[in-house]
């Protein structure tokens, strides 16, 4: 058996550790204790005094409740503050206040909006009323499937881990919902669940691993689980070379916001193997295709450039942009698109572009001071260029705005002058 969610969730090394809390009983002194500490009355006090303070002040306000509290107690809720004001972004403050982080563990959990699109697939595909939620973490993934009315068992073997998982279901009042239990993921039977999710650990010691046998689990042994199961959800890193996703997989990239956050294999009933799909939040809008398109066309950039999502670019689809806007690509190994006539889509970022200049840094900086152009946005592919940098070197001043994209048209470097496409046109209606 190989390495299975091995290594502790608040050291460097990844999110749990088989001999427990670093392998040193638990005692007064180690994470646990300091955890269960923070969920007695005078803990959960001390976390809500500290639910606005200020970090920039952490020596003075720990100075002034170690006065009245033990210091263990206080160094542990200052922690956790400060870890539930990182959560906010992921969580909402609602329940981020709420809830219980381990460092790792803010860092790795699954922000709600992708978790409650992931469970509300399972729901879609239907038949799904209950799931084994495997290296479950802090609980973020069980806690948007309880909240769908999905019966969970969320899995971890390390005990820090599985506590705070188990210390979240009951804030939230879902532990009716939640079943944490502390063990190998390997171990568990699957069989009674309608649904199996897996998310293997992809840090380690020297950081993100991009081998997708290195995870833990191996990716190989959560495909097999995966398979096994009526229907799966396997959470990958979004970079995954496409010639490592099982054939049986319909595979998913997900942006929240504009940043890719995941890739998801899903297996079973209600899925399509082979399948790539996109899936842009917080629209939901997801672009589908049953197999990749062949290469698109290359031609001279028009007067839109259309900027696609990066799920769009991950899950390779650009081909389905350029089709759908009946376009082309400005370099057959740039992801962007550009028409003649406008395109309204949620996959991509339009834009109207009013000079194409070769890439010249005193050309630009003259035409952005003939512009009076104050406020520049730079974006590049392509380019070595570092966008602070050409913004330093261009000394702007004046009231008006520019985008630059600094890349390669037909293999030449390149600079594309314009500005967003804010009322997006629609393309005219043949009669």
């Amino acid at each position: 058996m190989g390495r299975v969610n091995a290594l502790a969730p608040n050291t460097p090394h990844g999110p749990n550790d088989p001999s427990g809390a670093h392998g040193r009983p638990a005692g007064t002194d180690s994470p646990l204790a300091a955890f269960m500490a923070l969920r007695t009355p005078e803990g959960a006090a001390l976390l809500d005094e500290l639910r606005s303070y200020d970090p920039a002040q952490e020596l003075a306000t720990a100075t002034r409740l170690r006065r009245t509290h033990p210091a263990s107690l206080v160094s542990a809720a200052l922690g956790q503050a400060r870890l539930r004001q990182r959560a906010v972004a992921k969580f909402g403050a609602e329940d981020a206040y709420r809830m219980f982080f381990t460092p790792n563990g803010v860092e790795q959990a699954t922000r709600t909006s992708v978790a409650t699109h992931r469970a509300q697939r399972f729901v879609a595909a239907g038949g799904v009323r209950s799931v084994a939620d495997l290296c479950c973490g802090i609980g973020g993934d069980a806690i948007a499937l309880a909240r769908a009315g999905i019966s969970v068992l969320a899995v971890d073997r390390d005990p820090l881990t599985a506590e705070v998982a188990r210390a979240n279901a009951a804030a939230l009042g879902l532990d009716g919902l939640i079943e944490v239990r502390c063990a190998d993921v390997t171990e568990i039977d699957t069989s009674p669940y309608d649904a199996v999710f897996v998310d293997p650990a992809r840090r380690g010691g020297r950081g993100r691993i991009f081998d997708p046998e290195a995870y833990s689990p191996p990716l190989s042994w959560a495909t097999g689980a995966a398979l096994a199961a009526p229907r799966a959800a396997l959470k990958i890193a979004p970079g995954i070379p496409h010639e490592a996703i099982p054939a049986q997989a319909e595979a998913e990239w997900i942006s929240d916001g504009g940043d890719v956050k995941e890739a998801v294999l899903w297996f079973g009933e209600g899925f399509t193997p082979g399948s790539y799909r996109a899936t842009v939040l917080p629209a939901g809008a997801a672009l589908r295709s049953a197999a990749l398109l062949p290469a698109p066309p290359v031609g001279p950039v028009g007067r839109y450039l259309y900027e696609p999502d990066g799920a769009v670019i991950r899950a390779h689809l650009v081909a389905d942009i350029v089709a759908r806007c009946e376009g082309r690509l400005i370099d057959e190994t740039i992801a962007y698109v550009t028409s003649d006539e406008p395109y309204d889509s949620p996959y991509t970022a339009a834009y109207e572009i009013t000079d194409r200049l070769p890439f010249n840094m005193k050309r630009l900086k003259a035409l952005l001071r003939e512009r009076k152009v104050g406020v520049l946005t730079v974006k590049k592919r392509g380019s070595a260029v570092e966008p602070e940098e050409l913004r330093r070197r261009m000394k702007l001043q004046g009231p008006n705005s520019a985008t630059v994209f600094l890349t390669r048209v037909a293999g030449a470097p390149t600079m594309l002058i314009g500005h967003p496409v804010t009322a997006r046109p629609t393309r005219p209606k043949t009669p």
